[in-house]
């Protein structure tokens, strides 16, 4: 008996690509989020190829590691591989796609970045291509254990297409990081703008209403900045608020933000912190700006004080305006008097290194 071997309808087949290119098409431009596009390629990359495994992994390009964004093996989520390592890293090196039918008998297999996972057998074929967009590798999609006989000269077009699209969606997503953070940052010093202090301390406010927590907030003026200008020059003026900013960034613990407020003037939030922990805080940042040179790269060797306010949600002020009007009272109270120290709002009395509050603040009418 003659047994009848059935080949796939060309049309149909043609047919079932085009519509997972217009899924994908549809995918990308129906959302922004990157998480929701790219689960949306890779859902349709899985059932159009049937791997055993898969990952997708993008490019740090600041520490040129790849980084497993998604895969249908959540251990490896958020793994890293330095480019180069792996059949991944090659990819992500050389910028070309890979196909091994023996990838475990290959230098470049990393067996613990590369099995199917969850007990499955180990990996016998692998499909590696890079996703690249603007002649730039953004990052990598690999597929473990596909039906390597079926994919033919057209099913590889689809797949680079496929990796196309995320390529393309994962350039949109950081150019879109990168305009959301440049309508936050100040782009003198590199930390978060008065806009964004508004909306991140209202929010600080919300949570510390919720959960009874308090919020720290520090305002600091550099004293004499204008000097530096008038004898340096604007732009040694700016670098040296760059340079200040670095400092106030560096020393004020992984859950403080750092803001410029305007001119010379900086905030600090504090989520979390009490009075007394925010006034520590901020006569270290005090000590370490009367310790540093500043602008010593230019040959310059200018020495700074600064006058720091404290106030603290919700014992100075429960709503935005009433703790910022407290910091910044407790702030020109050093201004107009000695300079160089630190005054928290509300004192009643005169402590070591803090000096008394007056009754009147630029902000009152």
């Amino acid at each position: 008996m003659t047994k009848h071997i059935q080949f796939p309808d060309p049309h149909q087949q043609q047919h079932r690509e085009l519509q997972v290119l217009h899924e994908v098409a549809r995918t990308l431009t129906a959302s922004l989020d990157l998480d929701q596009v790219l689960s949306g390629i890779m859902q349709q990359m899985s059932q159009a190829f049937l791997p055993e495994s898969w990952s997708l992994l993008t490019l740090d390009e600041e520490t040129q590691q790849l980084v497993f964004a998604a895969g249908a093996e959540e251990t490896l989520v958020h793994k890293r591989i330095p480019v180069g390592e792996g059949v991944a890293g090659w990819v992500a090196l050389h910028g070309e796609p890979l196909i091994l039918n023996n990838p475990q008998q290959d230098a470049r297999y990393l067996a613990d970045a590369s099995s199917a996972g969850n007990g499955k057998r180990a990996a016998e074929s692998m499909v590696c291509l890079p996703l690249r967009a603007r002649g730039h590798t953004q990052g990598v999609i690999q597929l473990v254990n596909c039906k390597m006989e079926e994919l033919r000269p057209q099913q590889i077009f689809l797949l680079q297409a496929l990796c196309d699209y995320a390529a393309i969606a994962i350039q949109n997503a950081r150019v879109l990081e990168q305009v959301q953070r440049l309508t936050i940052t100040d782009d003198c010093t590199g930390l978060y703008n008065a806009r964004h202090m508004y909306a991140m301390l209202d929010s600080a406010l919300e949570r510390c209403a919720k959960k009874h927590q308090p919020v720290g907030l520090i305002f600091l003026d550099l004293d004499h900045f204008k000097e530096v200008n008038d004898t340096h020059g604007h732009l040694q003026g700016s670098q040296l608020l760059a340079e200040v900013a670095a400092l106030i960034r560096n020393n004020i613990g992984p859950l403080g933000s750092a803001f410029r407020y305007g001119g010379d003037e900086f905030v600090i939030l504090l989520p979390n912190m009490g009075k007394e922990s925010c006034i520590n805080t901020a006569r270290l940042l005090l000590e370490m700006i009367q310790k540093t040179s500043f602008l010593a790269e230019s040959g310059l060797a200018v020495r700074l004080g600064a006058s720091f306010g404290v106030a603290c949600a919700p014992e100075d002020g429960r709503s935005l305006h009433e703790v910022i009007r407290a910091a910044d009272t407790a702030m020109y109270a050093v201004k107009n008097s000695t300079r160089n120290g630190v005054q928290a709002a509300g004192a009643a009395r005169m402590e070591p290194g803090l000096q008394a509050v007056p009754a009147r603040s630029r902000h009152e009418l």
